[in-house]
């Protein structure tokens, strides 16, 4: 399960031009599922993300995590994560899982991450999506369960 994690000030997703999903203050996820991940994937990136220490303290010192802050977090299902572009010019996801592993994976995810989180919103799975976010800092961090 891999992850980009974006510090944001706000963030929206939106589909069909219509707002499905916001945040305030708090965390853009995009989430890769691979055909391999599990409920242990889940669990780790979730522990992870809630108390990685990306957030400013008063010093400006990036020494507070998602739970210090209260922050928010806005979950998007981006399979292309898991793009493989060794070969040609057109890039592989046959590493991504697909829908029928990845939708109760990502649902998990969702799920487990609401129980530490406050707000979490979503994006649709499956579905093209315009996201927009005023990345604070700016701080972009990629994580994978697997490394």
């Amino acid at each position: 399960m891999r992850v980009v994690l974006q510090r944001v000030s706000r963030a929206a997703v939106h589909i069909d031009g219509r707002e499905v999903g916001h945040i305030g203050t708090g965390l853009l996820i995009l989430l890769g599922i691979e055909a391999a991940d599990g409920p242990d994937d889940i669990d780790y990136l979730v522990r992870k993300i809630v108390r990685l220490r990306i957030f400013s303290d008063k010093a400006g010192k990036m020494n507070l995590s998602l739970q210090d802050v209260g922050g928010e977090a806005l979950v998007v299902s981006q399979f292309t994560l898991h793009a493989s572009t060794k070969k040609g010019n057109r890039p592989s996801f046959v590493k991504a899982a697909p829908p029928a592993v990845a939708i109760p994976l990502y649902e998990s995810f969702v799920k487990r991450l609401a129980e530490v989180v406050p707000h979490v919103a979503t994006g649709e799975f499956g579905a093209y999506m315009q996201v927009s976010l005023v990345n604070d800092g700016p701080v972009t961090i990629i994580m994978d369960s697997k490394t």
